[in-house]
């Protein structure tokens, strides 16, 4: 299952320092979840053919093994710090569950 999130960063969130956490605490920390084979972040630099803005600032991309493991990882209270930090940098998240056709 890989499992798709969509945000922007907060009214007043610094960019860098969003992305010097994500780089040392959010990327490592959610790798090393026995349950998820593999996590990336994105940032959104543009839209295909367009010169608008892209709706949303980055996209991460989690691939896991099951649904029940990661739930259980990430609820632990040690993860739980590292949620946290996500939720200081991030404006209403959206997470998209998917499946392979």
């Amino acid at each position: 299952m890989r499992i798709i999130c969509l945000f922007n960063l907060k009214e007043g969130a610094n960019a860098a320092a969003y992305e010097a956490w994500a780089r040392g605490t959010d990327i490592p920390g959610v790798n090393a979840l026995n349950s998820v084979k593999g996590f990336t972040v994105h940032r959104a630099t543009g839209l295909f053919g367009s010169d608008a803005k892209p709706p949303y600032d980055y996209i991460e991309v989690i691939d896991i093994h099951g649904m029940d493991a990661f739930v259980g990882d990430v609820t632990d209270p040690e993860f739980q710090k590292v949620a946290a930090g996500f939720g200081e940098f991030t404006d209403n998240p959206t997470f998209i569950l998917t499946e392979d056709l």
